[in-house]
């Protein structure tokens, strides 16, 4: 599923793709990739990119006609640039470029979206507005990640992935970060030390960048894994298997709904004392 570092990673693609070009037309499939957004906003855009914001998992466009939309990637949904012509599959939007070059929204399962509204609207969409700390634009230290995460009484790892405090973390990069910094998922914010907090901090910082590094450049990300790739993380999704740094058996139980991961030796419950 797309992160903070995957959609970060698509906002610097669509820069690239729109940048020296104008938008002059734009497609849209009927499925429920719009919601309840206004699809003749959408079929209207048209001009240069005015201004391109990512904050979490949303991304949010506007373009020289006052117009704009936000975006969310969902669990498969990914921006491709093909040439006009080209046949792309699940393609549920597309914006053709002054170029000949056609940028398709494609989303097989159809959990993303787009809402299309005036650029005056955009950063008061009520999904983009209630969000919290985001750590690649705002300011990021270790005094704000407690302020963001201290008071709340969910475990440690429900609380990472609350989006209306840590904006952008999901699943994965909140199991590696965890994973980094040695802490248990199931620990709570009001357990940790300050050097803890220092160490979850880094390890924030520290996943995001791997994240973005992984991504090598290539304007073709492959957000879900297939069956029997390498599997690039620390932690996440390798239950059964060996730890990377001490060889115990990862283990995986449910927090929220959602798949944890976590090494029982690196990532004690109750850490000893020092």
């Amino acid at each position: 599923m797309p992160e903070l570092p995957e959609v970060e990673f698509a906002k610097r693609a669509l820069s690239r793709w729109f940048k020296g070009h104008k938008l002059v037309r734009t497609e849209a499939e009927k499925v429920r990739t719009f919601r309840d957004s206004d699809v003749g906003i959408f079929a209207a855009l048209k001009g240069s990119l005015t201004h391109l914001d990512r904050r979490g998992k949303y991304l949010s466009l506007a373009f020289s006609d006052k117009l704009g939309f936000v975006a969310h990637l969902g669990m498969t949904g990914k921006f491709l640039k093909r040439p006009k012509g080209e046949e792309v599959r699940w393609s549920r939007a597309r914006f053709f470029l002054d170029s000949g070059d056609v940028i398709h929204f494609q989303d097989p399962r159809m959990f993303g979206f787009i809402d299309a509204v005036p650029a005056s609207e955009l950063a008061n969409r009520p999904a983009v507005a209630k969000l919290g700390l985001d750590p690649l634009v705002d300011t990021f230290d270790v005094a704000a990640l407690q302020t963001a995460l201290g008071k709340s009484k969910r475990p440690l790892k429900v609380a990472l992935m609350d989006q209306e405090r840590l904006a952008g973390l999901g699943n994965i990069h909140a199991a590696e970060a965890l994973f980094r910094s040695h802490l248990h998922p199931s620990r709570t914010p009001a357990s940790l030390s300050p050097a803890e907090w220092k160490a979850l901090h880094k390890a924030i910082v520290a996943t995001i960048q791997f994240a973005l590094d992984q991504e090598g450049g290539s304007d073709d990300i492959e957000y879900v894994e297939e069956p029997g790739a390498k599997n690039p993380f620390l932690i996440y999704g390798r239950d059964g298997t060996p730890c990377r740094k001490c060889k115990t058996l990862v283990k995986s139980f449910t927090q929220a709904g959602r798949t944890t991961h976590f090494c029982p030796t690196c990532q004690p419950l109750h850490p000893r004392s020092t």
